[in-house]
C-alpha cells in the first residue's frame, strides 16, 4: 500500500452549500460525541472493522445510518451510537463525512 499512496489528507469542507439537507458543522459535533471513536473525525476508520466512510456519497450514509436506527441494519456499536439520533442529526453526521474530501498521492 506504501508504494502506491504515499500519504493522506483530509481537507474537511464545511461550506453550507456541500450538503444541501444536512448542516456539516452542526454534523461535526455530533461526529466528536457519538462517531469519531471508531470512524475518526477525519472518517477514517480507527478500529478494526469500522470502514473508512470518508467521503462517501451523503444519500448513502443517510440510509445506512437509518437502516442502522430501524434495526434493518444490525450491530451492536453502530444500533448504540445511532440510539437517540434525530433524523436532522443523521442528516447532519452525513453531510459531515460526505463532505471530507480525501487526497491521494501518487508517485511519479
Amino acid at each position: 500500500m506504501r508504494g502506491l499512496i504515499l500519504g493522506l489528507a483530509a481537507l474537511v469542507v464545511t461550506s453550507p452549500f456541500a450538503q444541501a439537507a444536512g448542516d456539516s458543522v452542526a454534523g461535526r459535533t455530533v461526529v466528536m460525541v457519538k462517531c469519531q471513536v471508531c470512524h475518526g473525525k477525519d472518517g477514517l476508520g480507527t478500529v478494526a472493522n469500522a470502514p473508512n466512510i470518508a467521503g462517501q456519497k451523503y444519500d448513502y450514509l443517510v440510509r445506512s445510518l437509518m437502516a442502522y436506527k430501524t434495526g434493518e441494519r444490525r450491530n451492536p456499536a453502530m444500533s448504540a451510537a445511532v440510539n437517540g439520533l434525530s433524523k436532522q442529526d443523521i442528516a447532519n453526521v452525513a453531510a459531515y463525512y460526505a463532505a471530507i474530501k480525501i487526497i491521494v498521492e501518487v508517485p511519479q
